[in-house]
């Protein structure tokens, strides 16, 4: 555990060396995303890093930034974000990944969407050469109807599982949707995939990142790659 924690380190340091004084930032949720953000506190703490503020893209992401004095703004005051960093789940050689281990992957899209660089940090473990090979994809969706909502995601070919929280409640989102782990397989067309779900009622979003990636830092006991799109 420590190896992949040093490993996590090491991808967060090369991408918040992109970060400029100044900046809108994006702060991504998930384990090697709070790397960043120690990252991050550490450079305005020398005064390497002034005058920047942070997007946060869960409630859990601004209570952590909040502990580490990283300043917080919200799209509303800043809806262009100059450079967002953030965790994946899975990642293939198209620069496409698969995001929402953590539940946070609506506010993740929107802040993705807003940023003008996408920068995913992984360690070398969440590389993959199908999407869908080692993650289920998580799609965030309403309790109305949630049967249905399987049924249908069932009928597209996978296998789907409600979140569950150790008490066995359903896992809530921070909008207080529901999260259904779908396993898909290695997927052969995800782009299809993604728009059969964004057409299906209910689906409020599903865990695909196909075109929003643009760099890609992958760290490894052999140092870090840095890969563009």
């Amino acid at each position: 555990m420590q190896e992949i924690d040093a490993l996590k380190r090491q991808a967060a340091e090369a991408a918040v060396a992109h970060i400029e004084s100044g900046m809108v930032v994006g702060l991504g949720a998930g384990s090697t995303a709070l790397k960043a953000l120690e990252c991050i506190a550490e450079r305005l703490a020398v005064g390497t890093l002034t005058d920047i503020v942070g997007v946060p893209c869960s409630e859990q992401v601004a209570a952590d930034a909040r502990r580490l004095a990283i300043p917080l703004t919200t799209l509303d005051s800043h809806p262009e974000v100059n450079l967002t960093v953030d965790g994946a789940d899975e990642v293939d050689p198209q620069l496409r990944v698969i995001k929402g281990g953590g539940g946070a992957l609506l506010r993740e899209k929107i802040v993705a969407q807003a940023s003008e660089r996408e920068i995913i940090i992984v360690d070398e473990r969440k590389l993959s050469e199908r999407l869908g090979m080692k993650w289920a994809l998580p799609v965030e969706a309403l309790s109305f109807g949630l049967r249905a909502h399987v049924k249908f995601i069932e009928r597209l070919g996978a296998t789907v599982q409600v979140r569950t929280r150790p008490d066995g409640s359903h896992f809530r989102t921070d909008s207080g949707n529901l999260i259904l782990d779908c396993q898909f397989g290695p997927m052969e067309d995800p782009a299809c995939i993604a728009g059969a779900l964004e057409r299906h009622a209910g689906v409020i979003e599903h865990g695909l990142f196909l075109d929003l990636v643009t760099d890609l830092i992958v760290a490894s006991p052999s140092g870090t790659r840095h890969l563009t799109r």
